[in-house]
């Protein structure tokens, strides 16, 4: 049997011996800095950004990359043989326009005038229904008449259409402004130079350019300071697109990642379309030039396809630095830098020498006085943008490249303008206002409601308070025609001359209150016939008629007149204490211009979308809402205001063989100045006054009825004519007794009476005749007392 091996027993080490046995074996640590996961967690968390700026271009890039503002219009200038224009005035609209006079061959949007013919070519536009192409026409004139309009091979034109003004625009909160152009539409020229000079290797490197930026880091360290730039045309838009002017390592680091990662996923042809439509290339006051298309008519006034090769080369230097180049502060050093464009093209033969040394000689070219888009009427950009919003959101406005052709006359605005800021200095003159009187001015086509003009300050450049759209203020006797036409809807109560008391009145309120008005001269007249107190405008008349009639009824023709807003009946709104504003008057006034059809002031035609499609238009609206023969009744006694009346020194104003109805309007204490007339074709409101409400001197003819005359003077039109109404007769009437008189007799006015109502008993020339009853029994009654 085999022994057994034995075995011994493990001993067990000592606490020492372990001790000592760590301390000298090696052993992985548990604790201190891992500096492999700091790696990976970086490397993630870079992998992490750049997958975020990959979403962030290819968001911004493949949706709507600018923000295009709606450009807003003026009405288009429609002129045909035959029309009261001067040559200097179609003169004055092509300069508008931006036109520039030329002795030599006529291009698109230039003009040459020869005695009494004017030749211009006009510029090809997308209207609402459809395009108008460019044509070269003639005008003859004669005298202050347009007599004949050719084309260019002699046929005769019965109609020409004018491109209209750009008037404005409606703009994001950065104010930038482009004209998009497809790379298709770019001449090659500009494409060849814009490589040429910014970025030789476009089209060899992936988005930057090391060997550039070597280049530029070695020329700016010899000159000792930024003399050389290695940003490539894709770090430019990238830059210009993304991110912000910063100067950092950080942005610098961020431009070319972005760079590298546009050109990864996008072609050449669309970085470089996307540059050209995006580079900075100047100011203009508030608005920013961005883009080539938007720079060609801002220094040019051209589109971007017709400029020549001087002109590119112009575009391109300023891209270098639009400020440090500036057309006007440095004109020497951009031409300069346009003919080292020129040269580095010639170099590289996008220009043969020839065209390369003309292009050298040409002078800079840049359009000067062009208007801005930023806009030259900020009042009446003001209500186009309310009008807006009732239809559009802001964002659409700012942001979708609306065209909005508006009802506004560059002509009328622009006599409007002046008319109102020189009276208003001379009054201040006069009076000693110390520069506080201030004014608005609202003008309007009668037969459409359309605004043509409105002016909202004195200083009719600056864009703050709007009084013809926010300065409600009491009207006066502005409100009388309200109350004489709910008298003459009762044609068998009243007519014009229906003899009314201008007495004086005193109306006691609940709370004993007392109130006497009195006439502005302080006397009364005694029995008047009714139209005499509306032309004259007699207070304590009209307060008697007003309490006779009610104050409901005057209320509701203030509504059916066309009043925003519903009028408390009190007896002191019978003289105007109530408050509108200057565009509110208009609107109920171009009621009775209309003949009693209301139709609301529009400012907006149509509306088109970025590409020339039609969106919306805005039809005339017209209801009928008060009687016309009423109304024409009325029409007869204002237009005796401007020849009789409280208005007679206005004639003297206009042209001769001008008829004109209106109404002036004064407030206590002189506060208010307001004049509303109209002719048979324009209406104009105008109220003067100060914003501290303080007094200003002025009455309604002395003030605002003036700077209303100053404007109509030289406004072309029609006179106001009764239109034929078989509801309605005229007559010649005596003013003092109302009686019928006959055409020449002294006093003797020419009255509308509705159909059967005129007075039956006659008055002859020398004041003998019939005479009414009342007048034969109130003097029986004091013979019985002499």
């Amino acid at each position: 049997m085999p022994s057994r091996k034995s075995v011994a027993p493990r001993r067990k080490r000592s606490t020492r011996s372990r001790r000592a046995l760590r301390k000298s074996s090696p052993r992985k640590k548990t604790g201190g800095f891992r500096w492999p996961y700091l790696f990976v967690a970086l490397a993630l968390a870079a992998v992490g950004y750049v997958v975020y700026l990959d979403y962030t271009i290819r968001d911004q890039f493949e949706g709507k990359r600018w923000a295009l503002p709606a450009r807003v219009y003026a009405r288009a200038l429609e002129i045909y043989p035959g029309q009261r224009l001067l040559v200097e005035e179609l003169i004055q609209e092509l300069q508008l326009l931006g036109y520039r006079e030329t002795p030599g061959q006529l291009t698109a949007g230039s003009y040459r005038r020869q005695g009494n013919r004017l030749r211009f070519t006009t510029r090809a536009f997308q209207f609402w229904d459809g395009p108008e192409r460019s044509r070269e026409v003639a005008a003859v004139f004669d005298d202050e008449v347009l007599v004949r309009l050719q084309d260019q091979h002699g046929g005769q034109l019965n109609l020409l259409r004018l491109e209209p003004p750009a008037i404005g625009g409606i703009y994001p909160g950065h104010r930038e402004e482009r004209v998009l152009v497809r790379l298709l539409e770019v001449p090659p020229l500009l494409q060849q130079a814009l490589v040429a000079v910014e970025d030789r290797a476009f089209y060899e490197h992936p988005g930057i350019n090391p060997r550039a930026i070597a280049r530029a880091l070695l020329a700016n360290l010899r000159a000792g300071r930024t003399v050389q730039g290695g940003s490539t045309l894709t770090q430019q838009l990238v830059k210009n697109f993304f991110l912000t002017n910063e100067r950092s390592l950080w942005r610098k680091a961020n431009e070319a990642v972005m760079a590298l990662l546009l050109e990864w996923h996008y072609a050449k042809t669309e970085i470089l379309e996307a540059y050209i439509n995006e580079i900075y290339l100047g100011q203009d006051k508030q608005r920013a030039i961005h883009g080539f298309g938007m720079a060609a008519h801002f220094y040019f006034d051209k589109p971007l396809a017709a400029l020549d090769a001087a002109e590119i080369a112009t575009l391109v230097a300023l891209a270098r630095g639009p400020s440090y180049y500036h057309p006007e502060r440095h004109p020497q050093r951009l031409r300069q830098r346009r003919n080292r464009v020129i040269d580095i093209l010639a170099q590289d033969h996008g220009l043969d020498p020839a065209r390369a040394q003309q292009a050298r000689n040409q002078p800079l070219g840049i359009v000067a006085g062009k208007p801005g888009a930023i806009s030259e009427y900020p009042a009446f950009m003001d209500l186009v943008r309310r009008q807006l919003r009732e239809q559009y959101r802001q964002i659409d406005l700012t942001s979708e490249g609306l065209q909005i052709f508006t009802t506004l006359d560059p002509a009328i605005q622009r006599r409007a303008e002046q008319s109102l800021s020189r009276r208003i200095a001379a009054l201040d003159r006069q009076r000693g206002l110390d520069g506080g009187l201030q004014g608005a001015a609202v003008i309007t086509g009668t037969s459409g409601g359309e605004v043509l003009a409105l002016v909202g300050d004195r200083r009719v450049r600056y864009p703050g308070f709007n009084r013809a759209l926010d300065a409600s203020r009491p009207i006066g006797s502005l409100i009388k025609p309200a109350v004489y036409l709910t008298a003459l809807d009762r044609p068998q109560q009243y007519t014009l001359a229906t003899r009314i008391e201008d007495t004086p009145i005193t109306l006691e309120a609940d709370n004993g209150t007392r109130w006497s008005p009195r006439n502005y001269s302080g006397e009364s007249h005694g029995r008047v016939p009714l139209f005499r107190a509306l032309v004259n405008s007699y207070n304590q008349a009209t307060v008697r008629l007003g309490m006779q009639l009610g104050f409901e009824p005057i209320a509701e023709t203030l509504q059916r007149l066309g009043a925003p807003r519903s009028v408390p009946g009190y007896p002191s709104m019978l003289l105007g204490a109530v408050n509108f504003t200057p565009y509110e008057v208009a609107g109920m006034y171009q009621t009775l211009a209309a003949g009693g059809f209301r139709s609301p002031l529009r400012v907006i035609r149509e509306v088109l979308a970025a590409d020339g499609e039609p969106l919306r238009r805005y039809p005339l609206n017209v209801e009928q809402t008060l009687n016309v023969d009423s109304v024409q009744v009325l029409l007869s006694a204002l237009q005796e205001v401007p020849r009789s009346g409280t208005a007679r020194a206005l004639p003297a104003m206009l042209p001769a063989g001008q008829t004109v109805a209106g109404k002036t309007g004064t407030t206590d204490d002189l506060r208010d100045s307001w004049f509303a007339g109209f002719t048979g074709s324009h209406l104009g409101v105008v109220w003067l006054g100060r914003d501290d409400n303080g007094t200003t001197g002025l009455t309604g003819a002395s003030g605002a009825m003036r700077v209303w005359g100053d404007i109509f003077a030289e406004l072309p039109g029609m006179p106001l004519e009764p239109q034929p109404n078989p509801g309605v007769e005229y007559h010649w009437i005596d003013s003092q007794s109302g009686l019928i008189s006959r055409q020449g007799c002294p006093g003797a006015v020419y009255l509308a009476f509705i159909q059967g109502t005129a007075p039956q008993e006659k008055i002859d020339c020398a004041g003998g005749g019939v005479r009414d009853k009342m007048d034969s029994t109130l003097d029986w009654f004091k013979g019985l007392f002499q």
